[in-house]
């Protein structure tokens, strides 16, 4: 808000941002995802998320939708469970940049008390088995503890010569400005699903009926996967 009043400053688009989906596409009104709609899932990110499952054991997963969401320090997202994937057998992998978060991770029912953890940048959180289907939430964003505007693991210079095949490429200076500046203040957290096991399909009518949601603005929790504001629980 401007100074001594109550109008708030103009957002550019960016700032605006509060969620991407990819592959198969979430809705967040009917809580499910469609074969209709669809687009090809990044390659790199794919790779990426192949690499880390195989890492811990999960060989074969196949990255077929992903979850982008954008926070800002007055964001935070709902007490949720994803279980709109009809395969639940598989991992769900959440890759987190830029500034700090806490994470709630709750139990198989809603009322079972959380335990609070520090998700930093650069983290991985793979939740399989038993914690694939617990509740989770982020209830407060908060600045990179090192203090600096930038955690350091993204203050760093890539190597000139990069291995074959590395998922890392070199960004133009730009680019990488707009990124920079963008994360001083921000938070991105990737969440990547297998939606379906090797040869199943969609049912015409799928009955799931899942919580995921998307971060909203000064509410720790929400009454739909819309990212805007809502008043608490």
């Amino acid at each position: 808000r401007r100074k001594g009043s109550s109008k708030r400053e103009p957002r550019s688009l960016l700032e605006k941002l509060r969620w991407v989906t990819l592959g198969y596409h979430y809705n967040w009104d009917t809580k499910k995802y469609s074969a209709n709609h669809h687009t090809p899932f990044p390659s790199d990110l794919a790779f990426l998320s192949e690499q880390v499952a195989a890492a811990c054991g999960f060989r074969g997963f196949q990255a077929q939708a992903g979850i982008l969401n954008y926070y800002h320090f007055d964001s935070s997202l709902g007490i949720h469970v994803d279980e709109s994937e009809l395969d639940h057998s598989r991992p769900l992998l959440s890759f987190s940049f830029g500034q700090s978060s806490i994470f709630l991770l709750g139990g198989l029912k809603r009322e079972e008390a959380p335990t609070a953890m520090f998700m930093h940048s650069g983290d991985i959180m793979v939740m399989s088995g038993f914690s694939r289907l617990l509740y989770h939430a982020v209830p407060r964003v908060l600045p990179n503890p090192e203090g600096t505007a930038l955690p350091s693991c993204l203050d760093q210079a890539l190597s000139s010569d990069l291995p074959v095949g590395s998922v890392i490429e070199h960004s133009s200076d730009e680019d990488w400005q707009v990124c920079a500046k963008y994360l001083q203040s921000s938070r991105i957290n990737m969440t990547i699903r297998q939606v379906l096991a090797e040869g199943q399909k969609f049912p015409e009518e799928s009955g799931t009926n899942a919580k995921g949601q998307a971060p909203s603005e000064d509410s720790h929790h929400q009454e739909n996967g819309r990212a805007k504001r809502h008043k608490p629980d």
